[in-house]
């Protein structure tokens, strides 16, 4: 199958906080192979990190400061992101590489937890509807299958651990690599186990 993986950053996990980078990256399970010439990294524009510094986590603050700095200085609005968006969806190389499905199935890690909450949110339902098939495939999902049936330890429930595991070193916390290594951790499980 050819899934879009993606991975936003965000300036936290709670209902308030905003997309602050997002990146996508087209790939195919037959081939085992990332699509490169059709990536995309955007930075969502977002208010200064000073403005936003008293609603942030401990965490944010310390590791995402010159994340949400670049965001605000040269972030797109999130509906010039959204058209943007819909113009890659829309164009031929996209089409072409997806033309045996109806809508793109979009697959990435956590998914349930900011991903698709947060692209509901600013981009609406009915245009994710539009775009993307209301099936995604979801790599900690997996990772959970793999742990109930013994498979993979139980440490692999965290995406750190299960990046180690798999011999792929650490997350790098940015939009492009994360959708990236999480397609490479994905070819990585179908090599190890398929049968």
């Amino acid at each position: 199958m050819k899934y879009l993986s993606f991975d936003i950053e965000a300036t936290g996990l709670n209902s308030h906080d905003l997309i602050i980078e997002i990146a996508y990256v087209p790939f195919d399970t037959e081939t085992l192979t990332l699509e490169d010439s059709l990536a995309g990294h955007f930075f969502i524009q977002c208010p200064s990190f000073e403005d936003l510094k008293p609603g942030l986590d401990p965490w944010v603050i310390e590791h995402n400061q010159t994340l949400i700095e670049t965001a605000h200085s040269k972030g797109l609005p999130i509906q010039d992101f959204k058209v943007k968006w819909a113009q890659y969806l829309e164009s031929a190389p996209v089409r072409e590489y997806f033309k045996d499905y109806k809508k793109v199935t979009l697959f990435g890690k956590s998914m349930s937890a900011i991903d698709l909450p947060f692209l509901n949110r600013d981009l609406g339902w009915d245009w994710m509807r539009k775009y993307f098939e209301h099936r995604q495939l979801d790599l900690s999902s997996v990772a959970y299958n793999l742990i109930d049936l013994n498979i993979m330890p139980a440490k692999c429930m965290s995406g750190s651990e299960l990046m180690k595991y798999l011999g792929m070193g650490d997350v790098a916390h940015t939009a492009l690599e994360d959708a990236r290594n999480t397609a490479l951790m994905y070819f990585e499980i179908i090599k190890r186990f398929k049968k």
